[in-house]
């Protein structure tokens, strides 16, 4: 390397602008000190990303010749990987020139140790890009965008489940008030059958009509399990009960511009020939209603067997069109499982992952011990009447769970990039 005089009257300031210039020069050394550059990204991940770089150009070069929707789209939903990439690149290739410069023995004292002040925080940028890097590459959900429906059901427990099932509904209620997000009862059906308040919960479907929703609850879905003494428990001895969680994509009137329900392809189409409908009187109090008017409807997709009734409006065409878009709801979903399931299968038999987040229970709440548990994320917190609240204790729990889902979708992103290697 060119040997840089620097007299003794020259500032610091202006010898760092000199260590930075002579690291932007090609050096003989340049091209060994790449490889002992830190590179906290997985090699798989980066030749994904400079794949998607390659494809990003090309649909930039064809954008130039004239607009298409299909190629704007899928350009810009590549441009933060290409971004994060950039960014990645140049700190990358800084870390390696500062660390070329320090160990050239042929090079200024001053600017060896400038190089080596400038060291650590370069490296704190790369590990910054890293971090954005694979963030960027993470594959995002194809319902995080959408809104949502929280369906809650008592499991294993009898009454006391079906109470915890409403201590549930309320926990998720209060969340949505204190964060703003717009909530709606869809359904509320007691297990005498009826809407009536007071009496355990049997089924309820809460929709939460804000953007990005499906992405934020997305972590609730599972056996949530509960340890405590019931209220009829006259020996006070600790039961456990549980209820699920299902979560699914909802579509507001926004969001179902974009869907075609005719497409065959779309996870929302049901062919209506596969459909069974069936109308019946409402159940519960209601009067004179209730007694001469059908309006409570069933719907049944007969190939899943997959079976919606609602019977909450009092008009037989709104409960129709909510029963509607509750089933395409649970067919998408069941579709998305599916294929999720199938690559999981896929993912195990080539590189042995095993599969994730699938459990008999995701989380346990127990009363005695005022503990929450977490057992996907491993989290436990002692805040349980906060967390029933919707409060802070809630949103830490599924914020650690939203982190662990990333991890896993991370491992698996590797796990397909080391299978298509194999191949």
């Amino acid at each position: 390397m060119t040997m840089i005089a620097t007299p003794p009257w020259i500032c610091r300031v202006c010898l760092s602008r000199l260590v930075r210039q002579a690291i932007g020069r090609p050096t003989r050394f340049y091209a060994n000190a790449t490889k002992a550059a830190p590179n906290s990204v997985p090699r798989a991940l980066v030749e994904r990303a400079r794949t998607i770089a390659a494809e990003h150009r090309q649909l930039t070069a064809q954008l130039s010749d004239g607009f298409n929707a299909r190629a704007a789209k899928q350009a810009g939903a590549t441009a933060p990987v290409v971004s994060a990439l950039q960014t990645w690149d140049k700190a990358s290739e800084a870390v390696a020139e500062l660390t070329a410069l320090i160990h050239d023995p042929g090079s200024d004292p001053e600017l060896r140790e400038l190089a080596a002040d400038d060291l650590d925080a370069t490296r704190a940028e790369l590990a910054n890009a890293s971090h954005g890097l694979v963030t960027a590459l993470v594959p995002v959900h194809p319902f995080a965008h959408l809104p949502c429906l929280l369906e809650i059901r008592p499991g294993a427990g009898g009454s006391e489940a079906a109470i915890f099932a409403g201590d549930l509904l309320r926990m998720y209620q209060s969340f949505c008030n204190r964060t703003g997000f717009r909530a709606t009862l869809l359904k509320y059906e007691n297990i005498n059958g009826t809407q009536e308040a007071g009496i355990p919960l049997a089924e309820a479907v809460l929709e939460i009509d804000q953007e990005n929703a499906y992405s934020v609850f997305r972590c609730e879905a599972g056996v949530h399990r509960v340890q405590r003494v019931p209220a009829t428990e006259k020996q006070g001895r600790t039961h456990t009960s549980a209820a699920s969680v299902h979560v699914l994509p909802s579509l507001n009137e926004n969001a179902a511009a974009d869907e075609n329900y005719d497409d065959p392809e779309s996870d929302y189409y049901i062919d209506p020939k596969e459909v069974r409908l069936e109308v019946m009187r409402a159940s519960g109090a209601g009067g004179q209603h209730v007694n001469k008017t059908e309006s409570a409807v069933r719907l049944t997709h007969i190939p899943t067997t997959t079976a919606v009734s609602m019977q909450d409006s009092r008009s037989q065409p709104k409960n129709k069109e909510k029963a509607w878009a509750l089933l395409r709801a649970r067919i998408a979903q069941l579709r998305r499982e599916k294929r999720d399931e199938e690559m999981v299968a896929m993912r195990r038999s080539v590189v042995g992952v095993a599969k994730m987040g699938r459990g008999d229970k995701v989380r346990t709440y127990n009363w005695n011990q005022q503990r929450v548990t977490d057992h996907r994320s491993g989290i436990t917190v002692h805040h349980l009447d906060d967390m029933m609240e919707g409060g802070q204790t809630l949103e830490q729990v599924m914020e650690s769970v939203r982190s662990w889902l990333m991890e896993k979708d991370l491992e698996a992103l590797i796990a397909d990039e080391e299978a298509d290697t194999k191949k």
